[in-house]
Order: C-alpha cells, then sequence, then structure tokens
C-alpha cells in the first residue's frame, strides 16, 4: 500500500448487506461476470460491526474485514495507534482520526457517494459518515426504496469524476442489497435470500460501468460491511451475533492502465 498511495486513484465499495453465501454462490455459478474482473475471487472474511454504522466507522479507521483465518493479519491501512499488532511494513500508516482524512493529508479529494440511511445527510447521525469526506453525495434516489438506486449512483459518480483533477478517493456505498430487495425478483411478495441474490445480479449488471470510469492505475477494494439474516434459527435482518451476519465477502484488485474496460 505504500507504493499505491499517492500512484493510484482509490475506488472503495461496500455492497450494503451482502451475504457471503450468496456472494461466492452466485460467483461460482458464474454469475458475476462484471463485479469480479477475470482471475479475481471472493474472500471469505469477518465484518468489524454487525450493522452498517458500526462496520464503516471500523473500517474508515482502518479495521477493514478480517480474514477468517487465525491472525494476525496485516492490514493495508491503519491509523497511527501504539502497539498495534497488524501494523505492518506494507501497511500505509496514516496520522489521522480516519482514512479519508489521512488520504487527504496525502493529497487525494475524498468523495462519498452513500446509500443507505447513515449516509443520507437528513440527521446529525446520517451526516456523521459522510462528513468524515470533502465531498458527500445523498438524494432519495441513490437509497434502498429506488430499483435503480446503482445506476443512479453511478452518474454522480461520472459527475464527479469529469470534474476532479488530482489523486481521487472514491467510496460508495451501494444499497441494492438492503431490504427492501424484493423489486428485484419479478413476483416476489417479500424479502428473500433469493430476491437477496437478484438484488446482487442487478448490482453486477452495472457495477462495471463504475471500473470503467476510474482513472488507472486504480486501487479497487470491494466488500461487504456485513451479512443480513432470512430466517436462520428464527432471526430476520441484522444487528445480531449471527454467522450469516459476520461473515462477508471481500476482495481488492488493481485496474491497471493496460486491462480492457
Amino acid at each position: 500500500m505504500n507504493a499505491v498511495v499517492g500512484s493510484h486513484d482509490i475506488l472503495f465499495v461496500t455492497l450494503d448487506t451482502l451475504r457471503y453465501d450468496v456472494a461466492a454462490e452466485l460467483a461460482e455459478a458464474g454469475r458475476l461476470r462484471n463485479l469480479l474482473p477475470p482471475g479475481v475471487r471472493w474472500e471469505r472474511r469477518h465484518s468489524p460491526g454487525s450493522f452498517t454504522y458500526a462496520s464503516h466507522a471500523a473500517m474508515f479507521a482502518g479495521f477493514l474485514p478480517t480474514p477468517v483465518t487465525p491472525g494476525p493479519h496485516p492490514r493495508l491501512v491503519a491509523a497511527t495507534f501504539p502497539g498495534s499488532e497488524t501494523t505492518a511494513p506494507d501497511t500505509w500508516v496514516f496520522d489521522a482520526p480516519d482514512l479519508p482524512a489521512g488520504l487527504a493529508r496525502a493529497g487525494y479529494h475524498t468523495v462519498c457517494v452513500g446509500g443507505v440511511g447513515f449516509f443520507n445527510k437528513l440527521t446529525p447521525l446520517g451526516s456523521a459518515l459522510p462528513e468524515l469526506f470533502a465531498e458527500s453525495h445523498w438524494e432519495p434516489a441513490f437509497g434502498v426504496t429506488d430499483p435503480h438506486s446503482l445506476e443512479h449512483q453511478i452518474d454522480r459518480a461520472a459527475e464527479v469524476m469529469r470534474r476532479t483533477r488530482g489523486r481521487l478517493f472514491l467510496f460508495v456505498n451501494v444499497s441494492a442489497l438492503h431490504q427492501p430487495n424484493r423489486c428485484y425478483l419479478p413476483g416476489a411478495a417479500e424479502d428473500s435470500r433469493e430476491s437477496h441474490a437478484a438484488a446482487l445480479e442487478y448490482v453486477d449488471r452495472h457495477i462495471g460501468r463504475l471500473y470503467a470510469l476510474m482513472r488507472r492505475p486504480c486501487l479497487v477494494i470491494v466488500c461487504s460491511d456485513h451479512g443480513t439474516a432470512y430466517g436462520e434459527e428464527g432471526h430476520a435482518g441484522h444487528r445480531i451475533g449471527h454467522e450469516v451476519v459476520w461473515t462477508v465477502p471481500y476482495t481488492h484488485f488493481i485496474l491497471e492502465p493496460h486491462a480492457p474496460l
């Protein structure tokens, strides 16, 4: 990461509420043709939080989802913190309270394109995470009730890219997977694991346009912030300590200048 910061743009995408098992099944079946470039696979990891606010607050402090195998696991990025056992020589260390501030000090323009309610800027709580960025965007068309939310978010990202000069850190919180997601499964009367999968296929159909917008070389980090339950052991939703909530997909890769769009 010490070679990446300053030389690459950075795109960080959180697929809000995406379960690892659904992500892995669709990838194995060849149904994610755009989200994962050739040769890129999901890694099974544990989320740092069981709901959006907690998980993003941790990730913006440098605590990305942790590999499920025994650690310690060196981190990509980390805030200065005496005694940290996961800060390694290859870790990019920032002397700031959060990653957007650290990257801003390194010369990046930091932009948030929000999705779920914790990014809607309608309340003090909904403003806390967006205010970490130099520039933040949210409107109802980006939120959980619009079946074309990702398309609208990418339209806004395109507008940002047209006027941004210099290094960019772009964060996009994808809301499409979060309930209600039944709109992505024709005929569905309620949310289910199947409609969750259909929402992921919707994301896959459009995410390639976001990748194509990015200037290269670009580091791309894609992960879920937490999973969600659809009736497992009687549970529904998240903010609970269940395996389907804590286990998330994660990957990162470089979009090289010569790579096909």
